[in-house]
């Protein structure tokens, strides 16, 4: 189908269910990575971006044409995340599909950093890997974070400091026992 995502988006609410596959292959692949990285397993991010999915499909009436899009499918997708780790613990392992390797990198010395890196993000508190992931991962503003989380401004530029200090210690600790 080659609809634009307002296009697709008037279709779905008028009943063409298909449709919706514009809006799942316009933004599958961001969801897939922010729930990849904050729960640290591809089979978990796999379950919370389709639940996300059907839930944005069926929501598409109440869904504001002043909104954009991905901002909102993103917000179900960090509520449903919130939902899924409050019974469940950060997976320690980074499933290997999650490593982008650049040419020039040295492959080993790149995953082993990456692995590193996604081992002290699961080690952080929701709420500040959560703030990380926005920031640094989706290269969201602060007031873009507010709108999509409901916290406030300061509190969120205080979770990005004290992640990155909480991650700065756990992986100076990580190095020193290697």
């Amino acid at each position: 189908m080659n609809l634009s995502e307002h296009e697709a988006v008037a279709r779905v609410r008028a009943g063409d269910a298909d449709a919706f596959s514009v809006i799942v292959d316009l933004h599958h692949g961001r969801m897939m990575r922010y729930a990849q990285q904050f729960l640290g397993n591809r089979a978990d991010a796999e379950d919370v971006v389709q639940d996300s999915l059907v839930r944005a499909y069926k929501a598409m009436g109440r869904y504001e044409e002043r909104e954009q899009l991905g901002a909102w499918l993103l917000r179900i997708l960090v509520n449903r995340c919130r939902t899924h780790v409050a019974g469940v613990k950060p997976a320690e392992e980074l499933d290997e599909a999650t490593l982008e390797w650049q040419p020039g990198e040295d492959r080993v010395e790149a995953m082993a950093v990456r692995e590193e890196l996604q081992y002290a993000l699961g080690l952080l508190p929701n709420d500040q890997r959560e703030a990380m992931l926005l920031r640094f991962i989706e290269d969201l503003t602060f007031d873009q974070m507010a709108a999509l989380t409901g916290a406030g401004v300061s509190a969120l530029k205080m979770r990005v400091k004290r992640a990155c200090e909480r991650l700065r210690t756990l992986l100076e600790e990580h190095r020193e026992r290697v």
